[in-house]
């Protein structure tokens, strides 16, 4: 449960045009990371949309999420069976100051993350049937830094059973985050990995530490729907985290250590 949603796949014997991908690379599952569809939209809002071209928002998402869909789609025929969007914004809507932001523009935020939702869910809408899809929700994390703060209550009921993906990687490695109620919401089916083990510094988690806090987690969500991972990247620029190599790949083998511990 290292971080991953189900079991490991092996890569499809795929042919496109002729040439395998995947397939003739790796017999192991390759991860795609995109960023969400809400990257074209929320840092501007109807602002970053021509009017002249695009007059009805609907028809704006229409297209962003028609070019998503082929994306994912050759994705699937390259043999990818794993796609990880990073969302970011989602967790912007559980922060009190910049919900006020939002409503100051103009919009409304529980409105926004229906809209969110709604796109997300035409983007990978028609992917194969074996392909994972899941979503990072990301408070920040450019030069050990961070955007967001505030507990997932106000999105988790909406978020875990509307989005159609098969898992939510969560950050939960400081008090930011609030605490684990949220996870009462997750529905059969779906994972929340919990990220636990900070990337923005090198101060160490212990396991005991760890598994204290899945036994809290499992509290509200059943244990064999949840997993461990990293917070976030050890980098969201080529400018790194405040973190040194070494403390990465101790953290890395703490979680897969602990991960062994509690799931076997």
């Amino acid at each position: 449960m290292l971080g991953t949603v189900a079991p490991l796949r092996h890569a499809n014997d795929i042919t496109v045009d002729g040439y395998r991908f995947l397939a003739d690379t790796t017999e192991l599952t390759a991860k795609v990371m995109m960023p969400s569809p809400s990257f074209a939209h929320y840092r501007g809002g109807r602002d970053v949309v021509d009017p002249a071209i695009y007059p009805d928002m609907d028809e704006f998402f229409a297209d962003l999420a028609a070019v998503y869909r082929d994306e994912i789609m050759a994705l699937a025929a390259a043999g990818c069976r794993y796609v990880q969007l990073d969302e970011v914004h989602f967790t912007f809507f559980c922060d009190p100051a910049l919900r006020e932001a939002l409503i100051a523009r103009g919009d409304d935020p529980d409105t926004l993350a229906k809209t969110y939702t709604r796109l997300i869910n035409e983007c990978i809408a028609g992917r194969p049937n074996d392909m994972a899809i899941t979503v990072h929700l990301c408070r920040g994390n450019y030069r050990s830094g961070w955007v967001a703060q505030g507990g997932y209550e106000p999105i988790a009921e909406q978020m875990f059973n509307e989005l159609e993906v098969d898992g939510f990687f969560l950050e939960y490695d400081d008090d930011r985050a609030g605490d684990f109620q949220p996870l009462r919401f997750l529905p059969p089916g779906k994972t929340a990995v919990l990220g636990m083990v900070t990337t923005k510094s090198g101060d160490m988690e212990t396991g005991d530490g760890l598994k204290r806090r899945l036994d809290e987690a499992a509290q509200f969500a059943p244990l064999d729907q949840l997993a461990l991972s990293p917070q976030c990247g050890f980098a969201s620029s080529t400018h790194g985290n405040d973190i040194s190599e070494d403390a990465q790949w101790a953290k890395l083998e703490l979680i897969v250590a602990t991960a062994r511990a509690v799931w076997g």
